[in-house]
């Protein structure tokens, strides 16, 4: 059975005003989300829930080669929350299943003073970031995440989390054109508390699909002043990091990753703490594939404490 309940009148406007969702849909023309969020409660409680916040959301839909899809959003002093299991809060990002883009997509989400909120179990909780499950990039295809976030707290709270901020999180997407993350993250906190949690910060994640030899894919993030945290049993935390698992590359891929100031923890059991690293696990990089790494870590902690745990900082780790 699914649940939802919107707390007052001013959520449901929130709620309303400031989501663009497309299913089964193409667009050949130019799509805008412009939102300005402040002094707002965004609030799912139940099972199977999605709050949103300043975000677009796309399934089963095509962006054509003359299509353009921007999200433009603005949040401050604002909080977006999922209570319950399945659930998914989503604050300044852009949410694509099973899309073809071959136009241009970005994501333009500035966060101030906000929280974004996931408890319970199965939960994601997105904030600047552009998520993509399946689909694909064409090789006239741009996607760009330019999200600024500060003074915000991105919390996954439970078991089998996901905490993003200022990230961009791929699943068997198949990529051909050009994927980048310029993400600036200041004075904030991305924690995962529970079991099986991955925090990431300023980071491109990739589990499954591929990188064709036309494709490019390229983190350009800065993360200054701000705590990347995964606490509990098989948690993994990255900042900075490009992450890749069961993947292939016959393209490009460059992590040029700044992190200053900042504390990347793991704690508990087998849990791993990446900080301006490219981590290859079961993956493969083709004849023609390129991978790149020029991070610059400076007064940062990169810290994994407990039982089989792994410490990454500057690194290029390949498993």
């Amino acid at each position: 059975m699914k649940k939802r309940i919107l707390v007052s009148a001013l959520s449901l406007v929130v709620m309303m005003g400031v989501t663009t969702a497309w299913a089964a849909s193409k667009i050949d023309g130019k799509v805008t989300n412009q939102s300005q969020v402040e002094q707002a409660a965004n609030i799912a409680i139940g099972e199977n829930n999605k709050a949103r916040m300043g975000s677009i959301s796309m399934k089963d839909s095509s962006v054509g080669k003359t299509g353009q899809v921007t999200n433009q959003s603005q949040v401050k002093q604002a909080a977006n929350i999922a209570i319950g299991k399945g659930n998914e809060a989503n604050m300044g990002s852009i949410g694509m299943q099973n899309a073809k883009v071959e136009g241009k997509l970005t994501n333009q989400s500035q966060v101030k003073q906000a929280a974004n909120i996931a408890i319970g179990e199965n939960n994601k909780a997105n904030m600047g970031s552009v998520n993509m499950t399946g689909g694909s990039i064409g090789k006239t295809g741009v996607v760009t995440n330019q999200s600024q976030v500060q003074q915000a707290a991105n919390i996954a709270i439970g078991k089998g989390n996901t905490a993003n901020m200022g990230s961009i999180n791929m699943q068997n997407a198949k990529i051909d054109g050009k994927l980048t993350n310029q993400s600036q993250v200041k004075q904030a906190a991305n924690i995962a508390i529970g079991e099986n949690n991955t925090a990431n910060m300023g980071s491109v994640n990739m589990t499954g699909g591929s990188i064709g030899k036309t494709g490019s894919v390229t983190n350009q993030s800065r993360v200054e002043q701000a705590a990347n945290i995964a606490i509990g049993k098989g948690n993994t935390a990255n900042m900075g990091s490009i992450n890749m698992q069961n993947s292939k590359v016959d393209g490009r891929v460059l992590n040029q990753s700044q992190v200053k100031q900042a504390a990347n923890i793991a704690i508990g059991e087998n849990n791993t703490a990446n900080m301006g690293s490219v981590n290859l696990k079961n993956s493969t990089v083709g004849k023609t594939g390129v991978l790149v790494n020029q991070s610059n870590v400076k007064q940062a902690a990169n810290i994994a404490i407990g039982k089989g745990n792994e410490a990454s900082m500057g690194s290029v780790t390949v498993e």
